[in-house]
């Protein structure tokens, strides 16, 4: 069987700009002429779902790269209003999520999942599946794809998925029963090329016929110093998250890594310490723009040249 090619983006939030300032970059690569044409599978996350969603559609990279520049404050808009509201997030998640929900109709429109130009594999989390059994009933990762059969989310809406997949907790409300799906794959690349694999889909590729490119949102070296910490509840929540966020997309790198070899490159590119840009950092973003101008691509270059 040909070569069956998946890009796989990780959520982050408002660092999706660093994501797409990348793919751009590689696409004015002369050497990589059209190589985003021939992605069979486009898998995201959170804004990694954005971006996938809006290749899909498709529309130009710098329209998705406009919507994080200048709609970017408008999704993140954080007034005083709701701030005393919520009590600065305390007891309600800290942006309205009808500011993304109208951003994301105007790009997308009414367009459907099984109206896109490429197969899409979207993470979310559905807080309760509302099945009649009780003894099933359970909240359960979703996987929101358009590849055919009985479970395809075809006639699903693509706005509507992008937002689910992006109300990460305690950022946005839920939409629709659903949350972002970086609760359990902050990176998608394993549940992507676990996709193609699913009997179901029909005419699957062999795993040795698959490659695979995974683009990172920007990572920060973190770490908790000591032996112990005794901490509970309110010592925990914060770091709790990130901890959970890299720990997810590290264990899904290791496993595509194993199962595919060379014919998988991971591109994450890292801040230089101690600097961290939180998911809603609205106000860092000429700083983002400028650290994904300045990363080294010669290497995934010749890995897209050689094995895409």
């Amino acid at each position: 069987m040909a070569v069956y090619r998946i890009l796989s983006i990780d959520g982050g939030g408002i660092r999706g700009i660093i994501s797409t300032i990348l793919l751009q970059r590689l696409s004015a690569e002369p050497s990589l002429s059209g190589w985003l044409e021939k992605v069979d599978l486009l898998a995201g996350t959170s804004t990694g779902g954005l971006l996938a969603l809006g290749i899909a559609k498709p529309l130009n990279l710098q329209v998705i790269r406009d919507l994080y520049e200048t709609k970017g404050k408008i999704i993140f808009d954080d007034s005083w209003l709701r701030d005393l509201r919520d009590l600065g997030g305390i007891i309600g998640a800290k942006y309205d999520i009808a500011n993304l929900d109208k951003e994301l109709h105007a790009i997308l429109g009414a367009t459907t999942l099984s109206q896109l130009s490429k197969k899409v594999l979207i993470t979310a989390f559905d807080l309760d599946n509302d099945v009649a059994d009780e003894q099933q009933r359970t909240w359960k990762p979703k996987l929101f794809h358009n590849f055919p059969g009985p479970d395809s989310d075809g006639d699903r809406l693509a706005f509507k998925v992008g937002v689910y997949t992006a109300a990460a907790p305690t950022y946005f409300p839920s939409a629709d029963g659903y949350v972002d799906g970086g609760v359990f794959a902050s990176n998608p690349a394993m549940c992507a090329l676990a996709q193609t694999q699913d009997p179901r889909i029909g005419d699957r590729p062999a795993l040795k016929d698959v490659v695979l490119f995974s683009l990172g949102t920007g990572t920060s070296l973190t770490y908790i110093t000591g032996e112990s910490r005794n901490w509970g509840y309110a010592q925990w929540v914060k770091p709790l998250i990130s901890l959970m966020l890299d720990g997810v997309a590290g264990i899904a790198d290791y496993q595509c890594c194993q199962l595919l070899g060379s014919a998988y490159r991971r591109l994450a590119p890292v801040f230089p310490p101690p600097l961290s840009i939180p998911m809603d950092a609205v106000d860092r973003m000429p700083e983002m723009i400028a650290f994904a101008e300045e990363v080294a691509l010669e290497p995934t270059i010749e890995w897209l040249k050689s094995h895409w």
